[in-house]
């Protein structure tokens, strides 16, 4: 096997006999003498004055074997193998219920939302009429905080596991297999709620069980370990070992174990604005002017230092639209998502200054969750700015830079709305004055960042986990309740849908 790279046009589909002569031509054989050849990596090349694509191939010739990285999975029936309760269906639980399956065990997954269906209707509820589900929301319901956030696959890390696993599966159940070699994957929302749907009907007729609507209130402790958990109906569950997997934005979960004494510990996260573009601004920065019609909306990711914080481009939405990501009434998150298609008029990224403990003041009295009461204000301050419903306080992005209010804002994917607002009023101080920073940073880097069509809109806080419930590092199960078993995001061990899933995967063989 030779492994070679290969540059085309983006407008140009190689048939599999071009693919076979450019393989040959740089092997240096003959097209018969190629067995197979295997793009493994594609990735968008706009530095010079053409746009291409660069492929990496794996070429084989004529008596050797393909190296086959997957094999489908072999879910048994466990209908009556020992069950496992995992609290939430998002990617770390979702994940954990298939290794288990695979491995004979009976996952039982309570999810404190609505199916990918149903769930449909409390996000179009909340835009519509500023109404807050609770359990069901962007953040919340089958699926996960990822499922409305375009399905953005971008981790390339092998530390934590295959993420080659996680890929193929995803195409197992539905996705375009595009996602196995693309250098940036996204599977896009439109999508993924078939997707997810698949991977519940799959979990169900191997014998696994979901109970929706079934938000975990408590655990039944004795000693060291859970025996089962109660949840809001009163409904109890039994099992030996429980998976925690609730997701960044389970705060009540956070409040019980700080209540109980259960250890946790504070958490760095970032905090800052989503920057909406139109589209077309970004297509002539990233393209140098090249931008035709048949290549991919543009995307970007920048990070600067700046006095001694990180200050960084997060969850990139390319052609895609901000959504309310609120889980609470009285508060104001923002997100961005978009279809698989990206062919939304806007672009819109976080961008995001990291935070750690010693950056907030005045917020030691509540110990380990300090960083998450003082994330809660802020989204607080975000919803009072914007006029005590949803919409969005806003600025342009030059106004915010001269510390002015802005006078007029331009039109925005945000559907409940924008009112022009000071975001230094609603962010802090050590906040906003690196954000001004990283934005000159930002438009060096790409002539036109900066310009007055660009909307900032508060706020964008829900990065990752501003809690870490702690466990041992090595059998993964939490420090003080032997067989409880937190992971994922809402656990603080994961940053996205991929180390997510891998991380589910992985509890799930430690049991």
């Amino acid at each position: 096997m030779k492994e070679i790279e290969i540059t085309v046009p983006v407008n140009l589909e190689l048939s599999k006999k071009e693919l076979f002569d450019l393989v040959a031509r740089a092997m240096g054989i003959t097209p018969e003498s190629v067995s197979e050849a295997i793009i493994v990596r594609r990735s968008l090349d706009a530095r010079g004055k053409n746009v291409l694509y660069r492929l990496k191939v794996e070429g084989y010739k004529k008596g050797e074997e393909p190296t086959h990285r997957y094999k489908e999975p072999t879910f048994r029936n466990v209908r009556e193998g020992k069950r496992v309760v995992i609290i939430g269906a998002g990617p770390a639980g979702l994940f954990a219920a298939l290794k288990l399956i695979e491995r004979g065990y009976k996952p039982v997954i309570l999810e404190r939302g609505k199916d990918v269906h149903q769930r449909k209707a409390d996000i179009a509820k909340l835009s519509r009429e500023q109404v807050v589900n609770p359990d069901s929301n962007y953040c919340f319901g089958e699926g996960g905080a990822g499922t409305y956030s375009d399905g953005k696959l971008y981790t390339r890390s092998n530390k934590r596991g295959d993420i080659y696993e996680v890929l193929n599966h995803f195409v197992f159940f539905g996705a375009d297999k595009s996602i196995l070699i693309d250098a940036h994957p996204h599977i896009g929302t439109d999508r993924l709620s078939c997707i997810i749907e698949n991977m519940r009907h799959t979990i169900v007729e191997h014998g696994g069980e979901y109970h929706f609507n079934s938000r975990v209130v408590d655990f039944i402790v004795e000693g060291d370990l859970v025996k089962g958990v109660k949840c809001i109906d009163g409904e109890e569950y039994y099992a030996e070992h429980v998976i925690l997997a609730t997701g960044h934005s389970a705060r009540d979960i956070y409040r019980l174990f700080s209540k109980n004494g259960w250890k946790i510990e504070s958490k760095g996260f970032a905090l800052g604005v989503r920057i909406e573009h139109p589209q077309s601004f970004i297509n002539k920065i990233q393209y140098h002017g090249l931008y035709q019609p048949y290549m991919p909306a543009a995307e970007y990711s920048q990070v600067a230092q700046i006095e001694g914080r990180g200050v960084f481009s997060f969850c990139m939405c390319p052609g895609g639209i901000l959504v309310p990501a609120s889980t609470s009434s009285g508060e104001l998150v923002l997100n961005g998502m978009s279809n698989s298609a990206r062919n939304s008029k806007w672009a819109n990224a976080g961008v995001v200054v990291s935070v750690e403990p010693s950056d907030v003041i005045g917020y030691e009295k509540y110990g380990e969750l300090a960083l998450m009461e003082f994330q809660s204000d802020i989204e607080k301050a975000a919803f009072l700015y914007g006029g005590g419903n949803i919409k969005a306080p806003a600025q342009r992005m030059t106004d915010f830079l001269k510390g002015k209010l802005s006078s007029g804002l331009p039109q925005t994917s945000y559907h409940p709305g924008v009112v022009s607002a000071r975001l230094d009023e609603i962010l802090p101080g050590f906040i906003t004055t690196r954000l001004k920073q990283a934005l000159y940073i930002f438009d060096r880097r790409m002539r036109g960042y900066i310009t007055p069509e660009a909307l900032m809109l508060a706020v964008e806080s829900r990065t990752s986990s501003p809690v870490r419930i702690t466990r041992d590092t090595e059998k993964l199960h939490h420090q003080t309740l032997k067989n409880l078993y937190p992971c994922g995001e809402g656990a603080g061990y994961a940053g996205g849908i991929v180390s997510s899933a891998l991380d589910g995967i992985n509890v799930a063989k430690q049991i």
